[in-house]
């Protein structure tokens, strides 16, 4: 099996089962739902490129072409997952609020009727800063081990 694609995927499901308890530690309840979303800490895309980049660095050197392409990657989706992602959950919450507002409005109009969508908008699309770090460091991390446990 390819051990960078291996780490990078344990990166990702790492980061991915970490947002149940921590999730836990700020609500007291249980989200299982939350291994499968998008959002929140820490951040699976940064975990598992930060996972892939890390051991490529050691594997192949800070100046091996794959290191490079592996950390150009690596910031696209950072920088993603903070900038254009986030924008789009932001826009999610405003059209989610607007349409409550308008079904508000048209209750008070007689004749007018507006269909509420039955279902919400995503708003949970990218990540804050601290959360891609999060994603960083973790990946880091298991980059690391990923390269250390790695039968020579």
């Amino acid at each position: 099996m390819n051990r960078s694609l291996m780490t990078a995927l344990i990166g990702i499901g790492t980061a991915q089962f970490l947002k149940i308890p921590l999730e836990y530690i700020q609500t007291g309840e249980w989200h299982w739902e939350k291994f499968l979303e998008t959002g929140s800490m820490p951040s699976s895309h940064s975990a598992s490129c930060s996972a892939l980049s890390t051991y490529v660095a050691f594997k192949k050197g800070l100046g091996s072409i794959e290191f490079g392409i592996s950390s150009l990657l690596s910031l696209i989706v950072m920088y993603d997952a903070m900038g254009i992602r986030r924008q789009a959950g932001e826009i999610a919450m405003a059209v989610n609020k607007l349409d409550l507002q308008v079904e508000r409005l048209s209750g008070e109009q007689p004749g007018v009727y507006h269909h509420i969508r039955h279902k919400k908008l995503n708003e949970m699309l990218g990540h804050l800063p601290r959360e891609v770090a999060g994603g960083a460091v973790l990946g880091a991390v298991i980059g690391t081990i990923s390269y250390l446990t790695e039968k020579k």
